[in-house]
């Protein structure tokens, strides 16, 4: 799913009145409020760099006559001492995008730098790397598109734009079958083409869905390595296959390996530490 204009300006507003409310008054105190000036986007670490176009979004939302010399753009490996840009303009809106610029370029370069990782470990075989839904709240945007950034997919976005049924659905719709059942009727009534994914625990439950059929994808929920290769055979491409439930970057390619459509890791985006960027003035 594509980022939107409007998703932006949004997300901007949020964050100005979170940071800024009735002013900057670091800035305010100490420099004249029409002064001009320069900075650069100092690159501290090593990764693969997001964020390039949100941050051009950012600073032109606070001074929409403001320049950016971009040097790198989104998904280039980046090392120690680079300079992925230089921003010129005015020097309180500089300073006012600053913090926001930085949070959401080393947020996404670490999420981006870890797809990368992860991807390039199964970037010869079939699988699709997708994340998940767990995100940090309110960055859900940033954060996905920072896994396509860095060489994954997405899975859903959110609840609305695909169906999955999980266990603690299945178990209080009334098991496997009446909950796809009940979820075909239901996208029958109200005429809304929406993918179906149930989820299965054990081999059992995916010999009870081929059963039934009517859905489009079946997780594989904390399968062995032997019971997905099993449960694949089962399935024979009938359906799309998902291995999900703690797959660690030691262990994706094992599952890959299974013949699995897709491997979902939630690590992509719950578990990455900032990467170091900084703005710097130029004098």
């Amino acid at each position: 799913m594509e980022v939107t204009h409007k998703e932006i300006q949004e997300f901007i507003e949020l964050a100005i009145q979170e940071d800024i409310k009735e002013g900057d008054h670091s800035s305010l105190a100490c420099i004249p409020e029409t002064e001009t000036g320069k900075a650069k986007l100092l690159v501290k670490q090593e990764g693969v760099l997001a964020g390039v176009e949100l941050a051009k979004s950012i600073f032109e939302y606070f001074d929409p006559s403001c320049v950016l010399d971009i040097k790198m753009k989104d998904g280039d490996k980046m090392s120690y001492g680079d300079v992925a840009f230089f921003v010129s303009g005015n020097t309180h809106a500089i300073l006012k995008a600053e913090r926001l610029v930085l949070n959401c370029m080393q947020r996404m370069s670490a999420v981006a730098t870890n797809t990368y990782e992860v991807s390039s470990l199964i970037s010869d075989l079939p699988t699709t790397l997708l994340d998940t839904r767990k995100t940090t709240p309110l960055l859900r945007f940033l954060e996905k598109w920072a896994v396509r950034i860095g060489g994954g997919a997405n899975h859903r976005f959110g609840l609305y734009d695909m169906i999955m049924l999980k266990d603690n659905h299945i178990d209080y719709a009334g098991g496997i079958e009446a909950a796809i059942l009940k979820t075909n009727q239901y996208l029958q009534n109200i005429k809304k083409p929406l993918k179906i994914e149930i989820e299965t625990r054990n081999l059992e439950e995916v010999s009870q869905v081929l059963k039934i059929g009517k859905v489009d994808r079946i997780m594989l929920d904390n399968f062995s390595y032997e019971d997905i290769r099993t449960a694949v055979k089962l399935i024979d491409g009938k359906f799309e296959t998902e291995a999900s439930g703690g797959i660690t970057i030691e262990t994706i390619r094992n599952y890959a390996e299974c013949g699995v459509d897709f491997v979902s890791m939630g690590a992509l985006t719950h578990s990455v530490k900032n990467l170091d960027l900084s703005l710097k003035a130029v004098k």
